[in-house]
């Protein structure tokens, strides 16, 4: 079929060949890929076709994947294909390089008492013998050096693909596990991450949202819902915003109405926006007429919000979108979708705060939902319930949603949301911990 995707599930351990029959190695066989492509035969039938690509040290017949250098040469066929569409990057990478250095303090040629081995090094290099070893009792000392990454380059040049990404932890809290996981999602901007901990046996699912789902010890169960969750986000929609020349909206600004300031400006003062490697989410915005807006930035710390200002965004439909001067925060889809729905409505604030616990403001599902998706704003659309002068719904493990008129009181907005959302807490859990990734990663 010429519209044919794929998926595609790496697995599997990797090498790093130091000298001939001395290497370093990330020890992985396969067992959670193989289990990973039953999975998504089942879920993906008649959708997606499914490969899997094992390296040597899982499959050592057949296989020509051994090094990190075989990995990133496949990863390199994969994005160059069109139609790949799910990548599952369940390879065990090594992540140090090394070289032989020879130590001993009586050695006459040595710098500080260490010299450099300069015999060739790697698989075919000059193979080292122990009775040539040095010092006191006789050894070789190695020099390790972190291996280049692989995984951020999947989506740096393909944001369609759907990337799932591991991540491994020993000894952990399931805080710690989950703010490790997240690091490496937001870092190579992965769509999901499957972090678990070989001591513990916790596994859980991290999401973009900053949320986490499946918290269990039962590996098959947390794989199974890896797959479903893949199926029912990798066919979501999203319209990407084309950037172009132009400066910042001050937030002080005539077009920004008073009541939105003082509200997102109420919401900024308690707390609710938490940053993450320098950055918020959760997102505002304006509409100024059907085809204008303006709205926070991405990747940006609210908290600096007199200083960053806000991004004017111009659109003539579902998949022609401008930004002016900056990326507009992800949600800016869902908020189009929003106003069109509600056209009695201009302004939205989104966070990521939990509902208490006598809330009456519905709650909505977001586990199907990428957050920026259409489907994600259309689900938000559809569970708004109106409270008073302002519309309100809760994306559960997300965060809430209140959509107003820039004439109503903000103070009726910001009672509303004291009443019903916890504004110091944060769903999914917070992102800073003292010393949460020591020993996690």
């Amino acid at each position: 079929m010429a519209d044919q995707k794929y998926v595609h599930i790496l697995g599997g351990g990797t090498v790093y060949h130091v000298r001939p029959h001395l290497a370093l190695c990330a020890p992985a066989y396969g067992n959670t890929a193989v289990e990973l492509r039953g999975l998504c035969h089942r879920q993906f039938a008649g959708k997606m076709a499914v490969n899997m690509h094992l390296t040597k040290m899982a499959t050592p017949y057949g296989s020509e994947i051994e090094t990190n250098e075989d990995v990133e040469k496949l990863l390199d066929k994969l994005i160059a294909n069109p139609a790949t569409k799910v990548i599952f990057m369940n390879v065990a990478l090594c992540d140090f390089e090394g070289e032989i250095i020879r130590s001993s303090s009586n050695d006459d040629d040595a710098v500080g008492g260490t010299r450099r081995d300069n015999e060739p090094t790697g698989k075919y290099g000059t193979r080292l013998k122990t009775r040539d070893a040095y010092g006191d009792p006789l050894c070789y000392d190695m020099q390790l050096y972190p291996a280049p990454k692989l995984l951020g380059k999947i989506r740096q040049k393909r944001k369609d693909i759907f990337l799932v990404a591991f991540k491994t932890t020993c000894g952990a809290t399931e805080d710690e596990q989950y703010i490790a996981g997240l690091h490496l999602l937001k870092g190579a901007s992965c769509n999901l991450v499957l972090a678990n901990d070989v001591k513990t046996r916790v596994n859980m699912i991290i999401t973009p949202e900053e949320a986490r789902y499946h918290v269990t010890t039962n590996r098959s169960e947390a794989l199974s819902n890896l797959v479903e969750m893949t199926y029912l986000r990798s066919h979501l929609t999203f319209t990407q915003s084309t950037v172009i020349a132009g400066d910042p909206v001050s937030w002080d600004a005539p077009e920004v109405p008073a009541a939105l300031r003082a509200v997102v400006d109420h919401c900024i003062e308690r707390g609710a926006y938490k940053p993450f490697r320098g950055s918020t989410v959760g997102h505002f915005a304006v509409k100024l007429n059907d085809t204008t807006f303006l709205t926070s930035k991405r990747k940006t710390n609210f908290n600096d919000l007199a200083k960053i200002g806000l991004v004017k965004v111009v659109t003539d439909g579902p998949d022609t979108v401008l930004a002016y001067g900056a990326k507009p925060s992800v949600g800016g889809q869902s908020q189009r979708i929003v106003f069109k729905d509600h056209p009695d409505c201009d302004c939205i604030v989104h966070f990521h705060c939990p509902l208490k616990p006598d809330s009456e403001v519905p709650v909505m599902s977001q586990r199907e939902y990428e957050c920026g998706s259409h489907q994600c704003g259309e689900n938000t659309s559809r569970g708004l319930k109106k409270f008073g002068n302002l519309y309100a719904v809760f994306l559960d493990q997300h965060g809430p949603n209140i959509v107003f008129n820039k004439s109503i009181d903000p103070q009726e907005v910001i009672r509303f949301i004291e009443a019903n959302f916890d504004l110091e807490g944060k769903t999914g859990g917070y992102v800073e911990l003292p010393d949460a990734l020591s020993g996690a990663e």
